[in-house]
């Protein structure tokens, strides 16, 4: 089993650094940033509004077709009081103070698909889940999947 799980990280690993290599990620050092929201008192607002539905959700990495495990991208989709739906999760070089970012979820792709969902009733916020994701990425030991089940767990 063990050998099984390291020969997946390698292949995660291979995938990534020729992602990275390709620009397929979209994430590379010179970056530039667009928001959804950029006003101090927006940020504010969607930050400590209630979350009320919390989808954990998976996509085929960047340049695949397909989902295969760990091969994968996970995230959180928040549904709002008002309705409104928010994707939270992480990245390498995602974001500039924290790899767990939060963008419309009008951004997503029909590749991402439902792996679970659970009803919060308001009780955590949007900033419990980009806390929750965590600051720092790293691909083995805090990754997109670990930020996604760890705000899905809270």
């Amino acid at each position: 089993m063990l050998s099984k799980t390291l020969f997946s990280l390698a292949i995660l690993l291979i995938i990534q650094v020729t992602n990275v290599a390709s620009g397929l990620s979209g994430n590379s050092g010179g970056k530039s940033y667009s928001y959804d929201l950029s006003k101090a008192a927006d940020l504010r607002k969607l930050y400590n509004s209630g979350v009320h539905k919390a989808e954990r959700m998976k996509r085929p990495l960047d340049g695949m077709s397909i989902t295969m495990g760990a091969l994968s991208h996970s995230g959180v989709r928040v549904t709002l009081a008002d309705g409104s739906k928010w994707l939270v999760h992480k990245g390498d070089k995602f974001g500039v103070s924290s790899q767990t970012v939060v963008v419309d979820a009008k951004h997503m792709s029909s590749n991402w698909k439902i792996v679970e969902t659970k009803d919060f009733k308001g009780s955590k916020t949007v900033s419990d889940f980009v806390r929750a994701g965590g600051t720092d990425y790293s691909l083995i030991f805090n990754n997109c999947h670990d930020g996604a089940g760890r705000m899905m767990d809270q």
